[in-house]
């Protein structure tokens, strides 16, 4: 079920609200009783939530919350040998990986295998198959379908017990609260990434408020038309450049359809997160945020310091730290950096896009450490800075977006060698798309940073909220209107 559905809007959203509300008016013997029902109702309502998609999700769903529930008791059970704690946690998190990569990377092992049986027809014949993650069907074994979310309730899951391991949070002995922390609906099929820390608390004593909610609505209906007055816009067109044939682009084109996808995507995730958080704040949840405006970025680094923030807080905590981060020695530091980003890469998804991805920002990451962020720091003019940063991002995106490595070579090939096409862009313009295209540029953050302060001391004012509410109106009718005449609505995280 897509936030930006009808049945969402007009069925599930407001059912969760009002009942979440009545649970608030209703009188319970005490606060503990009163947050079990609310506790209950979530948990029941994000299970439908996650069961639309199929029941067969949530069996798998069930099954990582019993693993790493009872694993969670398994780690509290003291043991006088020293290293049995640690076999224990090993299980686990074994456990959960070996479920993921069942999901997730079954298909891409088959495609590899059924790849290398072609030897005989030479290793050209072997890297163009591999490389193109195309089946040849020599196995004759089925597609694996992948489970929404399962990459962040698995990361979700694995934080709780490696947090209980190393003495970072408290037993959770309530299986409906767990339960909850895993399936809560806002975040649990795109994120941010939850850590069980951040909101222990919060599932087992929340308070709520009218100026919550009216944030969280907020929130809500600016993420609502991020996604679908931006982002679907630029979808449809990157989509359509991208089932062209690449050969034949042109320079222009093949420029539009990456920067095309370069908005589609921030616009997106980060509306996606935004009515994530909003709706948690109007269920009295806080979550932490998920972007802070990373295309105003000066340099890489700066950028992933911006970008899917909860993903790469978790690769920090729980991967580039333990492997001793920067504590070790520089060449040991870019070790990391690049095991770190190898992994984003892996996560992303079962194709050789997202690891040449993945290894292209780790290289990136090690280049500004060894050098180069020390020139843009000391460069007077920061707009050299940004240029470079979006560029490499953009050629990033082209990786992450193709088909397969092939596609995305040949496709980088038609930006940079000035090609002449059949091709015109302006089949792909219209006064809309340009309008979005300048909002959307305006609107990624340099706006926003601009008038942070000014907009801190006016927002309480009557004018300003009037203005702010009807905006708010605004974006959220017209954006019904266009799920209504069947605006081209996907989205890019269910993959992952």
């Amino acid at each position: 079920m897509l936030f930006s559905s009808m049945i969402f809007l007009w069925v599930f959203l407001p059912i969760v609200i009002i009942g979440n509300f009545a649970f608030s008016v209703i009188q319970f013997e005490n606060i503990e009783k009163r947050m079990r029902v609310k506790n209950i109702f979530l948990l029941i309502f994000s299970i439908v939530f996650y069961a639309w998609g199929g029941i067969y999700y949530v069996l798998i769903m069930i099954f990582s919350i019993l693993l790493n529930f009872f694993g969670g008791y398994i780690l509290e059970k003291k043991e006088k040998k020293k290293n049995v704690r640690k076999y224990r946690l090993f299980v686990i998190l074994f456990l959960n990986l070996a479920m993921l990569f069942y999901f997730k990377y079954f298909n891409m092992l088959i495609v590899m295998i059924e790849a290398i049986m072609q030897a005989d027809k030479g290793l050209s014949t072997v890297w163009t198959t591999m490389m193109s993650m195309e089946r040849t069907g020599t196995l004759n074994i089925k597609d694996i379908v992948l489970p929404i979310g399962i990459s962040f309730f698995t990361f979700q899951s694995m934080s709780y017990v490696i947090d209980l391991y190393m003495g970072k949070v408290s037993l959770q002995k309530d299986i409906i609260n767990f339960a909850l922390y895993v399936s809560l609906f806002p975040q649990l099929i795109a994120g941010p990434i939850v850590k069980y820390s951040d909101v222990s608390e919060q599932i087992e004593n929340r308070s709520e408020s009218l100026e919550l909610f009216v944030s969280g609505q907020k929130r809500f209906c600016y993420g609502l038309g991020k996604k679908v007055i931006i982002a679907n816009t630029f979808a449809e067109i990157a989509d359509q450049i991208w089932a062209l044939e690449t050969t034949t682009l042109g320079t222009a084109v093949a420029w539009f359809g990456a920067i095309a996808y370069t908005i589609q995507i921030y616009y997106d995730f980060s509306g996606y997160s935004d009515m994530a958080i909003g709706i948690g704040k109007m269920l009295g949840f806080q979550f932490k945020e998920n972007f802070n405006y990373p295309y105003t970025s000066l340099s890489i680094q700066e950028f992933w310091r911006r970008w899917h923030i909860s993903l790469s807080t978790w690769f920090k905590e729980y991967i580039y730290i333990p492997l001793g981060g920067n504590r070790k020695g520089n060449l040991r530091t870019y070790m990391n950096i690049f095991i770190v980003f190898l992994l984003t890469g892996i996560w992303h998804g079962a194709n050789f896009t997202f690891l040449a991805w993945g290894i292209f920002f780790a290289i990136l990451q090690i280049i500004e450490r060894l050098f180069l962020k020390k020139i843009l720091d000391k460069n007077p003019i920061k707009i050299i800075n940004w240029i470079y940063m979006m560029l490499m991002v953009i050629i990033g995106w082209v990786y992450f977006r193709s088909e397969n490595i092939l596609q995305a070579n040949e496709f980088i090939k038609q930006m940079f060698y000035f090609t002449t096409s059949e091709n015109n862009i302006l089949t792909f313009l219209s006064m809309k798309v340009i309008i979005l295209f300048m909002t959307a540029i305006i609107c990624t953050g340099f706006l926003q940073r601009a008038m942070k302060n000014i907009y801190v001391r006016i927002k309480d004012k009557f004018t300003m909220e009037i203005f702010d509410f009807s905006l708010q109106g605004f974006i959220l009718i017209y954006s019904i209107f266009m799920i209504i005449s069947g605006t081209y609505n996907p989205f890019i995280y269910f993959q992952f």
